[in-house]
């Protein structure tokens, strides 16, 4: 399979500026910089002081981009040990692997063993387009396993693509989504449960 170099750039934050060199082929497709500025303008405040969960994380720009945002920490679950060892070797050169924890790990299986701490997070999948295209149960199955898991005020994201079987499921009903070209960016919120009524008097 052929691969062509090339750098994706952190636009925003600490680490603003700064390059991954990554080679791109049909399974690794770097997360548009249209798209992640995008995706973090809609995160805003709900950024800093959280953890950052980058799944499918690829060449790990994401990740990295919540940590120079001022994410508390920042998971990423990558099963592709190419892929995983460039992503360890950014975390050293941007000195992030304090804030880091890197899973050379299935997504899938990682999410169903996945602990969900107390407090609010993001989380942000972007898998491979095969997945979107032959695997969207198991896809979608993982997202509402997180949704249950996850504290209320919790975003999760998901990356898709214009066209995917995705479009039509009745499961991303409840999810808000944004388009950017080809690009598709479902986000979900999770709220807090409503109140029990209080007994009448």
């Amino acid at each position: 399979m052929e691969k062509t170099k090339t750098e994706v750039r952190i636009v925003a934050g600490s680490l603003r500026g700064r390059k991954i060199s990554c080679r791109v082929s049909e399974d690794l497709r770097p997360t548009p910089q249209m798209v992640r500025e995008a995706f973090f303008s809609i995160l805003g405040n709900a950024i800093p002081d959280r953890l950052f969960v980058d799944i499918f994380a690829g060449t790990g720009v994401v990740g990295m981009e919540a940590l120079s945002r001022g994410a508390k920490a920042a998971y990423f679950i990558e099963r592709d040990f190419t892929l995983a060892d460039a992503v360890l070797a950014h975390l050293k050169k941007f000195d992030l692997v304090k804030k880091s924890k890197l899973f050379r790990t299935d997504s899938y299986r990682w999410v169903s063993s996945f602990k969900a701490p107390a407090e609010p997070i993001n989380i942000f999948f972007s898998p491979p387009f095969a997945d979107l295209t032959s695997r969207p149960e198991i896809l979608l199955d993982a997202a509402a396993h997180l949704q249950k898991i996850v504290a209320p005020e919790s975003v999760i994201v998901l990356q898709s693509e214009r066209g995917s079987p995705l479009d039509e499921r009745a499961e991303m009903s409840t999810w808000e989504r944004r388009m950017y070209g080809r690009n598709v960016l479902f986000l979900w919120q999770k709220e807090e449960p409503a109140s029990a009524p209080l007994d009448a008097p």
